[in-house]
């Protein structure tokens, strides 16, 4: 089923819409959580491929999704690649200090934003 403006416009149905075909296309079983769709827009946004990540990497993958999610809000702003072909973020303002859930709506708002500029829900 595709979505459309018409049949899933809350942030749970495109929610859930999203982590059922990351699910299909991404896990082996598992059901995706937010942690892991962070994961792989890191690996994305990395642009490297599907390899083996250290666990320092891995760690750096979240913080580089975390920060493209980020940024259309205005907190972080893109700054370089390193020599290594990473992207490094600025800081242009601080996150609030918002509670679990709060922080939980935050990311899973912005990992939609971020998959409807990519056609995704069409």
């Amino acid at each position: 089923m595709k979505i459309t403006q018409n049949n899933a416009t809350s942030l749970k149905d495109k929610w859930d819409y999203l982590v059922k075909k990351l699910t299909q296309q991404f896990s082996e079983g598992d059901v995706l959580n937010l942690d892991g769709i962070i994961y792989l827009i890191g690996v994305q946004e990395l642009g490297q491929g599907k390899r083996q990540f250290k666990k320092d990497e891995k760690v750096n993958l979240m913080h580089i999704a975390i920060c493209k999610l980020l940024e259309p809000y205005g907190y972080y702003e893109f700054d370089y690649f390193d020599k290594d072909g990473w992207p490094h973020y600025r800081i242009l303002t601080d996150l609030p200090n918002l509670k679990p859930g709060e922080q939980t709506v935050l990311m899973k708002e912005a990992l939609i934003n971020y998959f409807e500029t990519l056609d995704f829900f069409k």
